[in-house]
């Protein structure tokens, strides 16, 4: 703690002595310089610099990955810049939605697979290389910006003003040293206009053909100069939104699937065929689902586990039609009594979105300029799930078994009563989806408010500074409805008659509760006043806030060496976060269907100093037309993890006027955030695979089954245990680690830049990246705790320490998880991007193709077994190769366009899985998937503009039966052919 104060106060001390240079000494500067007859150069902030009559006049400019400007637009590490217009020209609801699109991004938070998680309903974040959203620095010119998510450091994309994007630069591979934590992976950058005048209306509404979906953009911009050009102003204003789009609404996504076991169908396989690809374990098949659970209620011996019948919407009963194909062992059947899950998913959520900005700048003098902005965002977005269930559901055996309804139950059927008279059984057990409670609702409302100022000019006529300070807050609100009251919908179910002959719920208790009687048998059963009963809306609330000072100074002419000048740029920074969440008191007791979440409150602050040097080797000579060495330190002393320090050096090899190559080696850091150091205790459910069930162990090969069934053995499982009671996610604990470290990494880029003089307007980029991050931050896989208790050499070990099973059925109850400094990731691949702008045909084209291949995305659970991984390049979410091409096309006021996106094919299954089980399903892979937009405008002269566009023009449909929602499936459109029309005026 010294360490860190010595530092702040370190800061403290050149940051007032910097701000007392920008305004005392930069004007005397100015007025010195106004007295010469002297050349100008642009600098690193964009200002015009003086320089000396012997220098020789040369234009810089900063870039992203650098603070030191340099000449045109040379980079030290690869950038892929994207224009803004190409971000606004197009049906997506948002720029990040176009941004997902890109090679190098993965599709883990869009608004079609959003709703995945508690809380992050309508977010758009990014995720450089899929190594994590947390991984990927979003920057708003060159500046941090607080998050969206409460806990960690991801930005959403809904929160930049669309109308004022510039361009947006992504560099790869790690850049700490430069911008300081959390650009493991790469940065963002989002350049906005420095100036803005004049007014810009666009109003976009668009159509899907294969459904009602609809969505509407509205923004205004208007800017001005002001002071005889010295200064400028602007103000924006957006409005977008969208529809929700439940899966039966689309064709594409309203087919449900289930995967069915190879004997259920067939018939039993020979020892041969258990591992043979051409006898897979499961088919998939359509038209199908669960037959043991429905809207109404399906009825279940809980003496014997079997399906007794199911009811009529009218709350009559009859038999269960399970059809002619089913597998019984897991409650599937085709064309018959089952439910369609899918009616309970949203593949888009309704979202919508205002945003207000206000931006300027004035110059003071020729070396001092103020500028500042300022934004109001409020975006809410809904994700409506799955009602209140049960599931072969019991209750305890201490409250009577609330689930299992009795014979003197008054809502009960006749012919339902005459089973249980027959079967002589006291009761029974109902499996149901309990819809007429209501869809499990959940309503995001994010508030983001941050402000920016700042200065920047020349202190003197070689050095330039920059001295600002961010203030940014979101407040979140999530509002949970249709939660269901464990207690109260356990006290409603068990109804009886009083001796006046009215129903009544059971419990003294109960009734003195105000507790209405709930009828369960048949859709829609139910009262409006039993299901107000049951049910409360919960409320929780986030508050996040981001405080950053930043001075950086640079100077491009440092000092001039015979191959050129070296180039200098560094500074200070001091940056405060802090993450509250509150949950709603009620629920997160536990006592509602809702998951009973842990409470959030933590902060710390960093104080950083870095420095940046550009240094040329080598100029004009054979192979060597420049040859420049880049290297950049950064210091950082954080109150939780306490001193952590990120580098990284560079080669820039200008070989001739047509051929350029570089190379960059980077040591990058992450530190743990809020709320993987600080998050308490919650609730949480996973999709797991018990491997004691003997179906499970069925298909292993012989050596790995021996061993987990004796685990399993002395687990106390018995041999013959097969309860399908995982085909419902299991309970788990998580939360945060107070002694988590920093996460480590090490970059590499080699490419290089060709453009012939042969052919005009051609060019090539290829780089080669990879990015190995070391002591990953990472809660163990809940399925990889399972396999690894069972698979070491005896019982005795940390994994099943984290399980609990009921002693009377063998069951799993409990996996309990929290996050270390664990893992390993390492990704590699080749970005390229091939550009060619020509005339032709009257008029202009400009085309370009973009692309990713993916060597290696290895996942490694153990950072310290090196042999343990698996590797995911060509799984759905790492895909081999993806490619996007965009001709454009002008000619007078007239332009025309085409984008299309290749995904190459990509595998289901991950190759380690693949060796324990070589064939586990029929739908191995998804094929390869093209998409085409397209565009057509006209400019009028009046300023006047329209715009047709269709995005996925030939309506190419999903691949398999996926929903497109998927952390990796969201890459495949899901919404269809898409016509929008969009009007725009400048003047």
């Amino acid at each position: 703690m010294n360490e860190q104060s010595l530092l702040a106060r370190s800061i403290r001390t050149i940051l007032m002595a910097g701000v007392s240079s920008a305004f005392i000494a930069a004007p005397a500067l100015a007025q010195d310089a106004q007295q010469d007859d002297q050349d100008v150069v642009v600098s690193a902030s964009g200002q015009e610099v003086v320089q000396s009559e012997n220098a020789q006049v040369e234009e810089r400019i900063q870039v992203t990955g650098s603070r030191i400007g340099r000449i045109g637009a040379e980079a030290p590490s690869p950038v892929t810049v994207i224009s803004g217009d190409d971000l606004v020209e197009t049906g997506a609801m948002n720029i990040g939605e176009v941004l997902s699109r890109l090679p190098a991004l993965a599709t883990t938070f869009t608004l079609a697979n959003s709703g995945r998680f508690i809380g992050t309903a309508g977010i758009s974040t990014l995720n450089l290389r899929n190594m994590g959203t947390d991984r990927t620095l979003v920057l708003v010119n060159g500046k941090r910006h607080v998050a969206s998510a409460p806990g960690s450091s991801s930005v959403d994309t809904n929160t930049i003003p669309s109308a004022w994007i510039d361009r947006v630069e992504i560099i790869t591979g790690g850049a700490s040293a430069v911008y300081g934590a959390d650009a493991v992976t790469g940065v963002v950058n989002f350049i906005l206009k420095k100036n803005v005048e004049g007014l810009d209306v666009t109003a976009t509404r668009g159509y899907a053909e294969n459904s009602d979906y609809s969505n509407e953009k509205y923004t205004f911009s208007y800017g001005t100069a002001f002071a005889g050009g010295k200064g400028n102003i602007a103000v924006s204003a957006e409005y977008n939104a969208q529809d929700s789009l439940n899966a039966l609404d689309n064709p594409w996504t309203a087919t449900s699937a289930v995967s069915m076991r190879y004997e259920a169908l067939y018939g039993p396989r020979t020892e041969d065929q258990l591992d043979d690809p051409a006898y897979p374990d499961n088919i998939v098949v359509p038209n199908a689902g669960y037959y043991a659970i429905s809207n109404q209620g399906t009825v279940w011996d809980p003496f014997t586990g079997g399906i007794l019948g199911t009811f009529n919407p009218d709350g009559s009963y009859r038999d269960t039609y399970i059809g002619d194909v089913n597998d019984p062992a897991n409650f599937y059947c085709q064309d018959c009594d089952y439910i369609n899950l899918r009616r309970y998913s949203e593949v888009q959520p309704e979202f919508s979105r205002v945003n207000y900005n206000l931006k300027g700048n004035y110059e003071f003098t020729q070396d001092v300029n103020m500028y500042w902005n300022a934004k109001y965002v409020k975006s809410e977005g809904q994700n409506i799930g799955q009602p209140f269930f049960r599931f072969f559901s019991t209750g305890a055996a201490a409250d009577n078994y609330p689930y299992l309804f009795k014979r003197d139950n008054p809502f009960l059927p006749e012919a339902l009563a005459s089973q249980m008279d027959e079967l002589g059984v006291p009761f029974l057990g109902l499996n149901r989806m309990y819809e007429d409670a209501g869809r499990r609702i959940e309503e995001n409302t994010r508030e983001t408010k941050r402000a920016v100022i700042g200065f920047d000019g020349m202190l003197n006529q070689d050095w330039s500074y920059d001295v600002s300070l961010v203030w940014g807050k979101s407040d979140i609100e999530r509002v949970n409805g249709a939660n269901v009251i464990l207690q109260n919908m356990e006290w409603a179910l068990d109804a009886v008659e009083d001796e006046t002959g009215n129903i009544v719920c059971r419990s003294e208790e109960a009734r003195a509760d105000g507790c209405v009687p709930f009828n369960p048998f048949g859709l829609g059963m139910a009262s409006q006043a039993s299901q107000d009963y049951v049910t409360t809306t919960s409320v929780g609330t986030s508050e996040i806030e981001q405080t950053v000072f930043n001075a950086t100074f640079s100077n491009s002419f440092l000092y001039e060496l015979p191959a050129g000048h070296i180039g200098f740029a560094g500074g200070v920074e001091y940056r405060d976060e802090s993450s509250v969440t509150v949950e709603d008191p009620f629920a997160k007791t536990g006592a509602t269907f809702f998951n009973a979440l842990g409470e959030t409150d933590g902060q710390y602050d960093v104080s950083e100093i870095f420095g940046e040097i550009s240094v040329p080797l080598l100029r004009d000579m054979f192979m060597v037309q420049h040859l420049n060495f880049d290297a950049a330190v950064r210091y950082a002393d954080y109150s939780t993890i306490g001193g952590a320090t990120a580098w990284k050096v560079g080669l820039d090899w200008t070989i001739s006027d047509e051929l350029r190559s570089r190379f960059t080696y980077s040591e990058a850091i992450r530190a743990p955030n809020i709320d993987e150091l600080f998050s308490g205790q919650s609730q949480s459910f996973a999709d797991v695979d018990d491997p004691c069930r003997v179906s499970n162990l069925a298909q292993l090969s012989a050596d790995g089954r021996a061993r987990r069934e004796a685990n399993c053995a002395a687990l106390g499982v018995p041999a013959d245990f097969d309860s399908n009671y995982d085909s419902a996610t299991l309970e788990t604990l998580v939360g945060g680690n107070p002694d988590l470290s920093e996460e480590t990494s090490e970059s590499i880029t080699a490419g290089f830049v060709y453009s012939p003089e042969w052919l005009e307007g051609f060019s090539a980029t290829v780089d080669y990246w990879e990015i190995d991050i070391d002591d990953t931050i990472s809660g163990i896989g809940f399925q990889t705790i399972l396999n690894r208790c069972v698979d070491a050499e005896t019982i005795d070990n940390q994994f099943c320490n984290l399980i609990t099973r009921d002693p009377d059925t063998s069951e799993i109850t409990l996996i309990r998880g929290f996050a270390l400094n664990i893992a390993r990731s390492l990704n590699s691949g080749v970005d390229f991007e091939f550009a060619y702008d020509f005339d032709a045909l009257g008029g202009q084209f400009r085309t370009n193709l973009i692309g990713t291949y993916t060597i290696e995305a290895k996942d490694y659970p153990f950072a310290d077994e090196p042999d343990n991984y698996t590797d995911y390049a060509g799984v759905l979410g790492d895909q081999d190769l993806q490619m996007q091409l965009s001709v454009q096309y002008g000619i007078d006021n007239w332009t025309f366009g085409t984008t299309t996106r290749y995904v190459d094919r990509v595998n289901l299954y991950d190759p380690t899985s693949l060796e324990t089980n070589p064939n586990p399903s029929n739908e191995m892979q998804y094929g390869t998937y093209v998409i085409t937009d397209v565009t057509a405008g006209y400019k009028f002269d009046n300023g006047l503009g329209l715009t047709l566009g269709v995005d996925n023009f030939f309506n190419r449909e999903l691949p398999g039966y996926t929903t497109g929602t998927g952390a990796g499936s969201a890459i495949y459109d899901n919404i269809g052919r898409f016509a929008y029309l969009r009007a725009s005026l400048s003047f």
